[in-house]
């Protein structure tokens, strides 16, 4: 049965992987847009993290990961074509690829983790049947790739710890692993530093052990600090090395240490981690949350808790950065005792799995994607202009070469949306861009400009609508109240994409702008 399960649970996880819903920005813009503009040669906007004076994102760490199956595709589509490969083709390679990742680094690792074959079983099928397994982790989230280096850590410090000799190559390789978290995410230390403790007395008394992880983490660190100078400094040399590196740990580590950075991405009280992330990553598991003192001594069970404690004490919280302690502690749990009682939290957790996974996995901002490479495969005239309102960032290089110009408005007020849609539109007796506004269904006011379009002058046509959308970003209960809201979002769900042209008079009658 728990065979069955397991595998019944991997499809469910094969299928979000290749839903396109959107998280969080994050997701896109700190990898896959960079680096497949690059490696392609594809529009593509680059965060903050990159173009700051003190660069935050490593290249080093996004190499492996996003870097090198690009080549693979890039060398595969010259092979047999032009180089050219569909946008479409980089981002499910890229989610297939974390499925992978996912699937065997994160089960592999649970396996080594827990020691007993009972627990073993019951600990794998817990973790493949969160929500979160289904969809953080198969989507290109930095946290996500967090969640496995931690994991492989902690499985690498027990085989060490364990083995009681001389342990050159785990610690060679434990010291690589350990460098390239660190370059992947600073919080990454914070998981792994008491369980890297634990290390110490075998070091003392294998002290080749610990040359070992540190002449490998040396070395490692020197290659990602060459990849980031090359990678941030276009005329690099090696003189910049000794001049002015590129260090992305230390630049992220000032970066978060200021209260007033943080606070440009919003400050949390320090328990929000413990009455809002954890609540919303593992739900009824929260409940069993004090049966893990049965297994406190074991490292996966330190790590989840001086983690959430160290980051607890970090003002900005988020709960993916939290990731890495959801399947730390569903290991660790222990179902309630009584039947009756069990049956009821397994049917619990089914239905908070299910409709998170539904709303996170499929309906959050599940249109965005499919918008940008509709956009993107549609012969469009140079210069179109596409303005995205009330959505997520679209990532660029979905859209290929093809797509004109796309603006994210964000939530701007409507008015200013207006504006600048009459102001790309230009005037008659100018030609005009063409012009497509993307926009949830919820948004009543696109409703109301459509009715009332031609007092402008203007015609809107709906052209595109994907159903499968949910824009909560569009909230606003304390105006509209809570039913009315739910209804609108709820039952108004779905992104649609408007042609907007301008009417205007000719001889021969109305003529529409775009046409010209």
């Amino acid at each position: 049965m728990w065979t069955r399960t397991y595998l019944a649970l991997l499809l469910v996880r094969v299928y979000f992987a290749i839903s396109p819903s959107y998280i969080h920005p994050d997701e896109n813009f700190q990898g896959p847009e960079v680096i497949a503009g690059r490696t392609f040669d594809l529009p593509y906007h680059q965060t903050w993290e990159f173009t700051s004076a003190n660069p935050v994102r490593s290249s080093f760490s996004l190499w492996p990961v996003y870097t090198l199956p690009m080549l693979v595709l890039k060398g595969v589509g010259t092979e047999i074509g032009d180089g050219d490969v569909p946008p479409t083709v980089i981002y499910y390679a890229l989610r297939l690829l974390m499925f992978i990742l996912s699937f065997v680094l994160e089960d592999w690792a649970i396996h080594e983790l827990v020691q007993s074959p009972q627990r073993r079983k019951f600990a794998s099928t817990l973790v493949a049947s969160s929500y979160i397994t289904w969809t953080f982790q198969t989507h290109t989230f930095s946290n996500a790739v967090e969640t496995l280096v931690v994991l492989w850590s902690l499985v690498l410090i027990q085989r060490i710890i364990e083995k009681k000799q001389e342990s050159l190559l785990s610690s060679a390789i434990l010291g690589s692993i350990v460098t390239f978290g660190v370059f992947n995410r600073i919080t990454y230390l914070l998981f792994v530093l008491v369980p890297l403790l634990y290390l110490l007395p075998h070091f003392f008394r294998r002290p080749l052990s610990l040359l070992a992880f540190l002449s490998a983490a040396l070395c490692i660190t020197f290659v990602a600090v060459i990849a980031d100078t090359r990678f941030y400094n276009p005329k690099f040399s090696v003189s910049d090395l000794w001049s002015n590196p590129t260090i992305t740990p230390w630049n992220s580590l000032l970066y978060n240490s200021s209260k007033s950075n943080l606070s440009e991405h919003g400050l949390h009280p320090h328990y929000q981690h413990l009455t809002a992330s954890l609540p919303f990553l593992l739900g009824p598991a929260l409940l069993l949350l004090p049966t893990i003192i049965e297994h406190w001594r074991e490292l996966h069970v330190v790590s989840a808790v001086t983690g959430t404690i160290f980051l607890s004490a970090v003002p900005h919280q988020e709960p993916r950065f939290l990731l890495p302690v959801v399947p730390m502690i569903l290991c660790s749990i222990r179902l309630p005792l009584s039947r009756r009682h069990r049956q009821v939290w397994l049917a619990v957790w089914a239905a908070f799995n299910i409709i998170l996974g539904v709303l996170m996995g499929t309906y959050h901002q599940g249109g965005v994607i499919p918008a940008q490479i509709w956009l993107g495969q549609q012969e469009q005239a140079v210069g179109s202009e596409h303005f995205w309102w009330r959505t997520y960032s679209p990532p660029l290089y979905l859209a290929g070469h093809s797509a004109g110009n796309t603006t994210d408005l964000m939530g701007i007020p409507f008015g200013d949306l207006q504006a600048k849609v009459l102001g790309a539109l230009g005037e008659c007796d100018t030609p005009s861009a063409m012009v497509k506004v993307v926009a949830p269904a919820s948004s009543l006011e696109m409703d109301g400009w459509e009715k009332t379009a031609d007092e402008q002058g203007l015609e809107l046509e709906e052209k595109w609508r994907w159903r499968q959308h949910l824009n909560l970003d569009d909230l606003d209960i304390a105006e509209d109240g809570i039913l009315p809201t739910v209804r609108r979002v709820l039952g108004r769900r779905g992104l649609l994409i408007w042609d907007v042209k301008r009417l205007c008079q000719s001889d021969g009658g109305p003529v529409l702008a775009g046409d010209w």
